[in-house]
């Protein structure tokens, strides 16, 4: 790996939320690069978390340090008794509820702008659990579905009315996700959002306490994954409703203020330009990987293997693949199907279900969850293919640490995944269980195809995927955020 150092070194701010330090993965890897790529500049993380967790994940080198933002855990020291303080925190809550309710980010801006200000005070717990919050947010709701039933405009998404549980429920929420308000911003020179969310409030957080401007980094879609997640949660509808204009205002105005907007995939500009973002702030950068660390795999297992690489999760559809497997082994009875990766806290019920397809189809003889594995590269060699079928990604490394081993991917057409492919896979839909079936069989059948496939693969990953690549476009890119030269 090449070392650049044609930039002064700075202090950046790093703000991440739910990957590094504290959880393995995708990000969490791309960050890890970027900091250890980076060496000559110091970076401070803040890291949001849902409960406070004990040792990191992620080894940290000289140049980081990181502490926790906790939304779930104790809640941060209390702010002043002062009338005057706690009857402006309540006027900005009311605020931040109008604006929830009308869709208005201006509005939106003022009241979270005004609770940063308070929150360098203290904390907002004591004020926002009170009666008369509940009151606040229950009154302020209703009277907007009241006028939403009575004017009944056409282009006024429906909010329906409260219940008071539903009012409680938001109270509640609205407390905890307002937290790293109150927060100490780190004093740096620039900041750096590794995701829209939570990371991106802490970077509008310390815009507005220390000046200091931020670039913003996605990797997924942060507002389309929570549309996802919330089909999927059994909320009520209004508290369904009121959450997802929050993440949506939210992630609009980080848009709005970042210095720049760096998507991990052209799939991901076209959301940023739809919630706000000025399409000249906007440079999209590619994950990268150092080739070395991922060398052409000289042989095939002689049996048809295909592998799998992730955390289980159900973005990555894991039970679409089992099925489509299904399918290549009634053709294929010697097929395997290799799972690698580990099942994060949470997610347990989802890897029992899993479990249980592959039981209920009778493929446990075939289909083996192997768990974490220490060199990540004995997963892609264990496979003459390489399997994708996620509902969700962003510019997922398994594809092109794949393609740099010169394993054929079949994958999914989700964010960036395509972009990454080319023409050195086989894209299929989402949730395409005949599809994903047909096109694993087409790969394990034809030796011819998978070689050309695959060296193509490879070739692809040297010209546009290297980390080299990804480093030197963020090591120019926090100097132009510093100095408003983002354009």
């Amino acid at each position: 790996m090449t070392s650049h150092h044609a930039s002064p070194a700075l202090r950046i701010a790093l703000y991440s939320e739910g990957t590094y330090p504290q959880a393995q993965g995708g990000v969490s890897v791309w960050v890890d690069q970027l900091v250890r790529g980076l060496e000559d500049h110091t970076f401070e993380v803040r890291a949001v978390s849902g409960l406070r967790y004990g040792q990191p994940a992620m080894e940290l080198p000289a140049n980081v340090h990181a502490e926790q933002v906790p939304l779930w855990s104790d809640p941060p020291p209390a702010g002043p008794r002062d009338p005057a303080w706690q009857r402006q925190l309540t006027d900005a809550y009311g605020t931040l509820i109008g604006a929830l309710c009308t869709l208005d980010l201006d509005a939106f801006e003022t009241a979270l702008r005004t609770l940063s200000a308070l929150g360098r005070r203290g904390g907002f717990t004591a004020t926002l659990e009170g009666r008369r919050v509940t009151t606040l947010t229950l009154t302020l709701w209703s009277e907007h579905a009241a006028r939403q039933r009575r004017d009944r405009a056409p282009d006024d998404p429906h909010l329906p009315t409260p219940s008071v549980a539903d009012a409680l429920d938001v109270q509640v929420w609205l407390e905890h996700a307002l937290r790293p308000l109150s927060s100490p911003a780190p004093l740096a020179q620039v900041g750096h959002a590794v995701s829209n969310g939570f990371a991106g409030l802490l970077a509008l957080h310390g815009l507005w306490t220390h000046g200091t401007p931020f670039i913003l980094t996605e990797h997924g879609v942060y507002l389309r994954e929570r549309y996802l997640e919330f089909r999927r949660a059994g909320y009520s509808a209004g508290f369904k409703g009121l959450l997802l204009r929050f993440y949506r205002l939210l992630c609009s105005l980080t848009y709005r203020r970042a210095a720049l907007v760096m998507p991990g995939s052209q799939y991901n500009r076209r959301w940023e330009e739809r919630l706000g973002a000025d399409p000249g702030r906007i440079r999209c950068v590619y994950n990268g990987i150092d080739p070395d660390v991922f060398p052409p795999a000289e042989l095939e297992p002689a049996e048809p293997v295909i592998s799998w690489v992730g955390r289980i999760d159900p973005l990555k559809d894991i039970e679409t693949l089992i099925r489509a497997f299904n399918l290549v082994h009634r053709q294929r009875p010697d097929a395997k199907l290799r799972l690698f990766g580990g099942t994060p806290a949470g997610n347990e019920s989802y890897a029992q279900t899993c479990v249980d397809l592959t039981h209920g189809l009778r493929l446990q003889g075939s289909v083996t969850f192997e768990g974490r594995v220490e060199d990540i590269t004995d997963a892609y060699r264990a496979g003459q293919v390489v399997a994708l079928t996620s509902v969700s990604e962003g510019f997922p490394y398994t594809v092109i640490e794949a393609m740099a081993m010169g394993r054929p991917p079949v994958a999914t057409r989700v964010g960036g995944v395509p972009e990454a492919v080319g023409n050195a896979g086989l894209i299929v839909r989402p949730r395409d269980v005949m599809g994903v079936a047909s096109a694993l069989g087409r790969l394990l059948d034809d030796a011819a195809l998978r070689q050309r496939l695959g060296a193509a693969a490879r070739e692809r990953v040297m010209e546009l995927f290297t980390l080299d690549g990804c480093l030197v476009a963020y090591r120019r890119a926090y100097p132009a955020a510093l100095t408003g030269s983002a354009r």
